[in-house]
């Protein structure tokens, strides 16, 4: 059995993480980083205590506990179960973390689960899947994914560009040797493990990009390339930036060799698209990401819901509008979950969630997230700039001033203070701006999700039909 290493010590494991031009060699106590660290070592002991143990967890075939991402789903109560574990761990973070491993590792749950169809299309992959799975899921190992290109003409198409996207460039009897860049990975200074894909289907002459491998993020010749910071030290005054900045980094691979049982897919655009768009890893994937969004907008409507009481304005008609339109973004999702969940359909012996409520779901959040933002802002308005720089003034020379002047309908000066800094922490900070952003596009480009979901749609030929009899 394989035997896991305490998170803090697999940090140290030589990856490459570059910051402001430098080598990050310290994560646990580095500024930028280690509010972050702190917070996914408390998700991770949450799996090892009740009653959240309970929540978290499942027992394997080997006697083991092993989070329920790694599940592979034989029952509705499974996926159900699957949920209550998603939604544990991410209403730890507010719903501000993204890629907290669910996601990568239900894809890799997918692909497991359907190994022995996958076995058929590419012989021997089945073992690999098992074993990537197996160590994955043992070792309780955090992983994230990247899968595009980065952006460099995009008036220019795929066939024009070639400089800079990830490459075979050689290979040999240890695996293949991989060169370019892949973004963006979010989490990825984080992580264990990246799963490396690509997100379009690629032509026959993009050969040596059709690849689908995981890598250590240890690997040598990988460079993770980060963003600015958006952490904050102070708890006090910035309380999600300084616990939850998962940060967003660029892959860059200088001719890294990935072993061949690392490596599920290697030049080969036709077997990179039915695995990029496999069943069961897609859904359960897709499952993970609207647990998720429904904890975010359930810190919205809570955050909503307190800026309008402590500011009186809910007896106002316009304020219970806007209120209203939160609740009801929150409850639309929470209905398409329950729905997709309920009409789960048995696939290849395990339970999958119903594909069109959940694209419902993620297309709709796409503009839910960016509206809720503005419904917010909305509703406070001035007032989210109305308070000291710091809490800490509370406790100085004008600090009988503040509490005279900073007070709401219920609640002191202090309290509501610390509530407003958290909703510009949501709504106004670097890193709510980044979230907004996320969600506008972590799921690709929305007119082409949007004309997916149209192109895809079975229920057209039905509806067609009725018209038709009608008339």
């Amino acid at each position: 059995m394989n035997t896991p290493i305490p998170y803090l010590q697999r940090l140290n494991n030589g990856r490459t993480v570059w910051l402001d031009g430098e080598i990050v060699n310290d994560l646990e106590n580095h500024k930028a980083f280690k509010g972050t660290v702190q917070t996914i070592q408390h998700l991770l002991n949450l799996q090892t205590v009740e009653p959240t143990k309970s929540i978290l967890t499942y027992e394997t075939e080997k006697g083991a506990n092993a989070h329920l991402s790694f599940l592979v789903p034989t029952s509705i109560n499974d996926l159900k179960r699957k949920s209550l574990a998603y939604k544990r761990w991410v209403d730890e973070t507010f719903g501000v973390m993204s890629r907290l491993s669910e996601y990568s590792r239900s894809q890799l749950v997918g692909w497991y689960a359907s190994r022995q169809q996958l076995d058929v299309l590419s012989p021997g992959i089945a073992t690999k899947l098992e074993k990537l799975y197996e160590a994955a899921r043992d070792l309780d190992l955090l992983s994230t994914v990247a899968a595009h290109d980065p952006q460099k003409n995009r008036s220019k198409s795929a066939e024009e560009i070639e400089h800079g996207k990830l490459r075979v460039v050689t290979k040999n009897e240890e695996g293949i040797f991989v060169s370019g860049a892949k973004t963006i990975a979010t989490a990825a200074p984080y992580v264990d493990e990246l799963l490396i894909t690509s997100y379009h289907k690629r032509g026959l002459d993009e050969a040596p990009m059709a690849n689908i491998f995981y890598v250590p993020t240890s690997a040598q010749g990988l460079h993770l390339v980060c963003r600015e910071s958006f952490a904050s030290t102070d708890t006090s005054n910035h309380p999600l930036s300084s616990r939850f900045d998962e940060m967003d980094a660029v892959l860059i691979f200088d001719n890294v060799l990935i072993p061949w049982e690392r490596v599920l897919v290697a030049e080969d655009p036709e077997l990179a698209w039915k695995l990029r768009i496999e069943t069961a890893s897609s859904l359960l994937s897709q499952h993970q990401t609207v647990v998720r969004l429904i904890s975010k907008l359930e810190s919205v409507v809570a955050i909503g819901n307190e800026l309008a009481e402590t500011a009186g304005a809910t007896e106002f008609l316009h304020v219970k509008e806007k209120l209203s339109e939160l609740i009801i973004q929150l409850e639309t999702i929470k209905g398409l979950l329950n729905a997709a969940e309920y009409e789960a359909v048995e696939h290849n012996g395990i339970y999958l969630p119903k594909q069109r409520f959940l694209t419902t779901a993620r297309n709709l959040g796409t503009r839910y997230y960016p509206r809720a933002l503005e419904i917010l802002q909305q509703i406070e308005a001035s007032g989210l700039l109305q308070v000291p720089s710091t809490i800490q003034e509370f406790d100085g020379p004008i600090g009988d001033k503040l509490q005279a002047y900073y007070g709401g309908t219920h609640t002191s000066a202090f309290a509501r203070t610390r509530f407003i800094k958290l909703a510009w922490d949501l709504i106004g900070s670097q890193l709510g701006a980044r979230h907004e952003l996320y969600e506008r596009f972590y799921s690709g480009d929305p007119v082409r999700t949007f004309a997916a979901q149209y192109q895809n749609y079975s229920e057209k030929d039905r509806l067609l039909k009725l018209v038709e009899e009608f008339n």
